[in-house]
């Protein structure tokens, strides 16, 4: 089936999912969780051939982001529940305004209509856009990385036979069966049946989407994430949350990737994070990659031209050494895609500049940019993390999938 076409069945679907009940979205999302349970043994032999296609071409943490196993399943079918049980945005009166006339002007909350994602090599996020859109009342449509295609196709087609079950159209999920180039074209220039496109995935696919689409297009998170440690800050607790942040899975958007460290405490914290990260890691030790400063203090990879400004979603952690708080809040929005940063300190003037002043969708103190994702903020799971100003900034829930409608209520008024 071509693009076109499988945007043209997505453009029918709206009428019905339109006129579906919170109550029947909600029959249709359990039906596809329990669907992917039921079908994880045929998944994971599609997810086995795309890992067998995929060994010696990427590398090891991303070979991880594309496996799946049933642990990973139930908890993709988990993540479809918590959205059912989460309150529908839709149809929601955002403001009223009741005119001296007695003509009532409601806003209210009503889907974008098709949301187009297109993604990488992460199997999960196929389930996750197609519970958020339904949920929110929205036709989905999917294009994979040609990594995860028969992952995502063997999951598409349980969601798919959960939806039946429930008496809703297939076709409100729908996945692009052209892995090429040209399908992400046709998205990005899809006017008339893409209401919203969402990229997920490197700097190369966000760019290549925010530069070339016609249609509307959100603009998610690369994510060079910063962690600041400041004179004031807790030493061991800094080591703690830095070990989550850059190695529980360096793969994903909100792993830490440049650390910047105050020159008053460097001396003593660097070689303490160096023994953590380094000296007593037996598998995947990190790589730290040093500015002039830090090279002086401890051993490490000189850092290149391009190491500050670089998303390694791998064991690698770049180091900058600054004088005070304002010198890290320079280097970090200098630097940053503006996804998630942190600071670590005990001094609340010191935090508070910090929060103010650093202009990413989330900020931290004390605790690890690890927690910027949608299950983790209640939003059940995520579409994705905007790192833009307009319409939706951070993780990507539901209400972040509806616009608003003006609905006027008169008794014969004319103006």
């Amino acid at each position: 089936m071509t693009t076109l076409e499988i945007l043209q069945k997505a453009k029918n679907a709206k009428s019905q999912i339109n006129l579906a009940t919170v109550e029947q979205l909600n029959e249709g999302l359990l039906k596809m969780a329990d669907s992917l349970v039921e079908n994880a043994d045929l998944i994971l032999a599609e997810n086995k051939a795309d890992l067998e296609k995929a060994k010696g071409t990427v590398s090891e943490v991303m070979l991880d982001r594309l496996s799946l196993n049933k642990e990973r399943i139930e908890s993709m079918a988990e993540g479809v529940r918590q959205v059912a049980k989460l309150p529908s945005p839709v149809g929601k009166v955002l403001s009223t305004t009741k005119r001296d006339d007695g003509l009532i002007i409601e806003k209210t909350a009503v889907p974008l209509g098709v949301v187009a994602i297109i993604y990488e090599s992460r199997p999960n996020v196929t389930s996750d856009a197609a519970a958020l859109a339904i949920k929110s009342g929205n036709v989905c449509v999917l294009r994979c990385g040609k990594e995860a295609h028969n992952s995502a196709k063997a999951i598409v087609k349980a969601l798919q036979k959960g939806l039946e079950k429930s008496g809703l159209s297939k076709d409100l999920v729908l996945l692009v069966e052209d892995t090429t180039r040209q399908s992400s074209t046709e998205l990005m220039t899809a006017n008339g049946y893409v209401d919203l496109l969402i990229p997920r995935g490197g700097k190369g696919l966000i760019s290549a989407c925010v530069e070339n689409a016609t249609v509307p297009c959100i603009q998610t998170g690369t994510g060079i994430c910063h962690i600041y440690v400041d004179e004031s800050a807790d030493l061991e607790m800094a080591v703690k949350i830095i070990e989550n942040a850059k190695t529980s899975r360096p793969s994903v958007c909100n792993a830490e990737e440049v650390c910047v460290v105050n020159e008053k405490i460097a001396g003593k914290f660097l070689p303490m994070l160096k023994s953590r990260l380094v000296d007593n890691r037996k598998e995947n030790p990190v790589e730290l990659r040093l500015d002039e400063k830090a090279s002086k203090i401890i051993e490490g990879v000189k850092a290149g031209e391009n190491d500050f400004d670089t998303e390694f979603l791998d064991y690698i952690l770049a180091i900058k050494v600054v004088g005070n708080v304002d010198e890290a809040i320079d280097h970090i929005n200098t630097h940053s895609t503006g996804h998630s940063e942190a600071i670590i300190s005990d001094d609340k003037t010191a935090c508070e500049k910090f929060t103010k002043s650093i202009d990413s969708a989330a900020v931290y103190v004390n605790a690890s940019t690890r927690f910027t994702d949608g299950g983790e903020f209640g939003l059940g799971c995520e579409m994705g993390i905007s790192t833009q100003k307009l319409h939706a900034r951070g993780p990507m829930g539901l209400s972040e999938l509806t616009t608003y409608k003006y609905i006027i209520k008169g008794n014969g008024h004319i103006r």
